[in-house]
């Protein structure tokens, strides 16, 4: 049986990757390892907490000692490293955090992986370090097509119906890094530890960058989570700058099934890019949420347009993200399968349908109980 440890599994993207894993492959023993921090929820996980395939570790991933043991006591053949701080506001108040999450944290990761490794008969045969990335560490993109334009474009088109592109350019596998924000600066310093552990010693790694996702079990601080929760209780929708802002988005089990194909069949030391083909400025996005909401609500479709509120632009605020996803398509045949209204439609659902999840977040009751339980501050 194949031991597989998931960092982050009780976040949000990590969540699903769990639960298709746990579901999919009896035959693996599936290990959450997680801090609980903030974003991270077990609730997220109840559907599969019982399964005999899964585990749950709280651990500080920055625990070297600590993650050391696990690799030798579980005899750990593959990890998908998920774990990160990942929001932007958060890291322009406190880099230091995202500096030693995201960067001492994949070390931490990558040196216990590398000593256990190499210390098997069979060395690094059948193991696998997978790194999960953004797209925030390529910079930015211009926006030079303000009002969008419809495919095809010089990227695979894909099946929404909404589809356009703001401008000619797309990041690719080979976009040069130039971060712009403290969290994408501490990812793209992981990126480049993982791929030196390949180069260095040898370590069989794999990296994706990937697009802004949505879905179900998204920390209410993030923008569709957090938009949907105002609007169901009318309170202002803060929009930086003016809502230009461009961003690609992926339904996160589109992402997790991404996830899956990689790490089973995804080359040695190769970078694949994840996205949607899926373009939309934040204040488009914005009204479909604020329609979608009202509608599912039983209000007038658009009644709360008037909570939308510009505020200052965030600092070092990226115009465009897109991301081209063709060498994934190509070489290992994935595309999203939800039409992004499709996704859209079933996210708002989800959070209306699981009030009592959001409020538990939201009231940080959760993080009482964690307390209580583990001992953690």
């Amino acid at each position: 049986m194949k031991t597989i440890v998931i960092t982050g599994g009780a976040g949000f993207i990590g969540s699903h990757v769990v639960r298709l894993f746990v579901k999919k492959y009896p035959e693996y023993n599936i290990i959450n390892v997680d801090n609980l921090t903030y974003a991270g929820n077990l609730a997220n996980l109840k559907d599969i907490e019982n399964r005999p395939n899964y585990d749950f570790v709280k651990m500080n991933i920055c625990d070297f000692d600590a993650f050391y043991r696990l690799m030798q006591e579980r005899h750990v053949d593959g990890i998908i490293h998920l774990a990160a701080e990942s929001h932007v506001d958060r890291s322009i108040k406190d880099p230091f955090t995202f500096a030693r999450t995201n960067v001492m944290g994949t070390l931490s990761l990558l040196q216990a992986a590398k000593l256990f490794w190499e210390s098997l008969p069979e060395g690094y045969e059948g193991k696998r370090f997978y790194h999960i990335s953004t797209d925030e560490v390529y910079g930015a993109l211009e926006l030079t097509h303000p009002e969008g334009i419809e495919p095809p474009f010089s990227t695979t088109a894909s099946s929404s119906k909404h589809h356009k592109a703001y401008g000619d350019k797309f990041f690719v596998e080979t976009t040069k890094y130039n971060p712009h924000s403290p969290y994408s600066a501490a990812k793209a310093s992981s990126d480049h530890f993982v791929r030196a552990f390949h180069d260095t010693y040898g370590m069989p790694v794999v990296v994706t960058n990937c697009s802004n996702n949505y879905g179900p079990y998204q920390f209410p601080e993030k923008l569709i989570p957090l938009f949907i929760n105002n609007i169901r209780h009318r309170k202002p929708l803060p929009v930086y700058g003016k809502g230009e802002n461009v961003r690609d988005w992926l339904y996160v089990e589109d992402h997790a099934r991404a996830i899956n194909l990689i790490f089973h069949k995804g080359k040695v030391a190769e970078t694949y890019n994840i996205g949607g083909f899926n373009e939309w400025k934040n204040i488009d996005i914005i009204k479909v949420v604020i329609n979608t909401v009202d509608r599912l609500l039983g209000r007038k479709e658009g009644e709360d347009m008037n909570l939308i509120t510009y505020v200052t632009d965030r600092k070092g605020h990226d115009m465009r993200y897109a991301i081209d996803s063709t060498k994934l398509q190509k070489e290992l045949g994935w595309e999203p399968s939800l039409q992004f209204e499709e996704g859209i439609e079933k996210t708002v659902r989800w959070y209306l349908d699981n009030q009592e999840w959001l409020d538990n977040v939201t009231s940080g009751d959760y993080q009482k109980y964690y307390e209580k339980m583990y001992g953690n501050k």
